[in-house]
C-alpha cells in the first residue's frame, strides 16, 4: 500500500510541473467537498439541480428552491464513496431535513461530511476530515418566484501535517449560499396534463479566504449557477422532467510568477470574471456544463440519465450518469446513481449515490 501511494504521490508531482509547464490552469480552493453533489437524484441527471423541482436536497443545490418542496416536512441522507478506484474508506455523507411553516416560509438544516482514510499534503500522507453544518431560510414570495439563503459552518482538517517548519491545523469559516427560484405551470382544463417551466441561480459558498495555519489563504469554492428546465406530464401517469445549468468557479484563474491567492476575497472574485491570462476563451473554459433527464411512470418509479462536461485545461471531468428512484407507502423514496466517466482510465469510475428520503 505504502509503495502505491508513493508511486501516486510522484505521479502528482509530474502532473503538476507538467501543468504549470502548459497552459493547464486549474483554479485552487479551500474546503473543495462543498463542491461535491451529494444526493443521488442529481447525481443520476448529470449533477444538474439548480433548477429541477424541490426536494429536501434543495439546501445543496438552490435554497431557493425549498419554499416548492412538497409536503410540509422532509428528510434525506445520502452516502457515497469517493474514488473508490484509488481510494478505500474514503466517503461523502449528506443528511438534510425541512419544516414548511404558513406563509409560504421554511426552515431546514444540513451536514455535510467528508472523510478520507488519507490524503496527500507533500511531504506526508494524512488522514482529512471535512464538515460543514448548515441552516436554512426560504420564502415563497408569489406564485411564480421563492428565494431562500442558507449559513454554514465550515470546518477542513488535512490532517496534523508539518510543511517549511509549521504545523497544519483546520481551517474555519462561515459560509453563505443564496439562491433565487421561478416556477409557472400551464395545465390542461381537466388536470391529466400540464407543463411546467423553471428557472434557478444560486450563488453557493460565499465567505472569507481559509487559513490552514501555514501563513497562506486560500479562496473558498465560491460558485455561480445557472440552469433552466420543465417537466410534461401526461395522462396523469407519465411525467418527463427535463434541465440543464452552467456554472463558474468564482475563484482567481492561476498565473505564472503571481500568488493570486494574495488577493482579497471581494476582488477576487469580481475579477474572476476576467482574469484569465487567456483571455475570454480561456475564461468560457471555465464554464461547466451539466445536463440531465427523468422520467416517472404514477410518481412512484423514476429512471435518470445526464452528462456533466468540464474543458480538458480546467480539470477534463466529462461523465455519463445514470439512476434510479422508487417511492413507496406515498412518503419514502430511495435513489440510486451512478457515474460512468467517458476515459476508461479515470479515477472516477466505480462511483455511486445512495440516497433514502421521506416528506410528509
Amino acid at each position: 500500500m505504502k509503495a502505491n501511494l508513493l508511486t501516486l504521490a510522484c505521479l502528482l508531482c509530474v502532473m503538476t510541473n507538467a501543468f504549470a509547464q502548459t497552459s493547464y490552469r486549474i483554479p485552487e480552493t479551500a474546503a473543495h467537498f462543498l463542491t461535491m453533489g451529494p444526493d443521488a437524484r442529481a447525481g443520476g441527471m448529470g449533477y444538474a439541480g439548480t433548477a429541477t423541482s424541490a426536494d429536501a436536497n434543495s439546501m445543496y443545490w438552490n435554497v431557493g428552491k425549498l419554499a416548492d418542496a412538497p409536503g410540509s416536512f422532509g428528510a434525506s441522507a445520502t452516502y457515497s464513496p469517493w474514488l473508490p478506484y484509488l481510494i478505500d474508506g474514503a466517503w461523502l455523507g449528506y443528511a438534510t431535513g425541512y419544516k414548511k411553516f404558513k406563509n409560504g416560509q421554511v426552515v431546514g438544516a444540513s451536514v455535510q461530511y467528508f472523510s478520507a482514510p488519507w490524503i496527500i499534503s507533500a511531504p506526508v500522507f494524512s488522514s482529512g476530515r471535512d464538515i460543514a453544518f448548515s441552516g436554512s431560510y426560504a420564502k415563497q414570495l408569489g406564485s411564480h418566484v421563492s428565494v431562500g439563503a442558507t449559513l454554514k459552518y465550515v470546518s477542513s482538517d488535512i490532517g496534523n501535517n508539518v510543511v517549511t517548519g509549521v504545523a497544519l491545523k483546520p481551517a474555519r469559516a462561515a459560509v453563505a449560499d443564496i439562491g433565487f427560484y421561478y416556477k409557472s405551470i400551464s395545465p390542461d382544463g381537466e388536470g391529466n396534463e400540464n407543463m411546467v417551466w423553471t428557472i434557478g441561480a444560486t450563488l453557493a459558498n460565499i465567505g472569507p479566504k481559509m487559513d490552514y495555519g501555514s501563513g497562506h489563504e486560500f479562496f473558498l469554492p465560491t460558485t455561480l449557477r445557472l440552469g433552466g428546465g420543465f417537466s410534461y406530464t401526461a395522462s396523469g401517469q407519465h411525467k418527463l422532467n427535463v434541465t440543464a445549468e452552467a456554472g463558474k468557479l468564482l475563484v482567481p484563474t492561476p498565473s505564472p510568477g503571481r500568488n493570486v491567492n494574495q488577493k482579497p476575497y471581494l476582488e477576487g472574485v469580481i475579477q474572476s470574471f476576467s482574469d484569465a491570462p487567456g483571455g475570454f476563451k480561456e475564461e468560457m473554459q471555465e464554464i461547466v456544463v451539466s445536463m440531465g433527464a427523468e422520467y416517472w411512470y404514477k410518481n412512484l418509479f423514476a429512471l435518470r440519465g445526464g452528462y456533466y462536461a468540464e474543458n480538458k485545461k480546467k480539470g477534463d471531468r466529462k461523465f455519463f450518469t445514470t439512476g434510479a428512484g422508487v417511492r413507496v407507502l406515498k412518503h419514502y423514496s430511495l435513489d440510486f446513481a451512478y457515474l460512468i466517466p467517458t476515459n476508461s482510465g479515470s479515477p472516477m469510475k466505480n462511483m455511486y449515490k445512495v440516497t433514502a428520503s421521506v416528506d410528509f
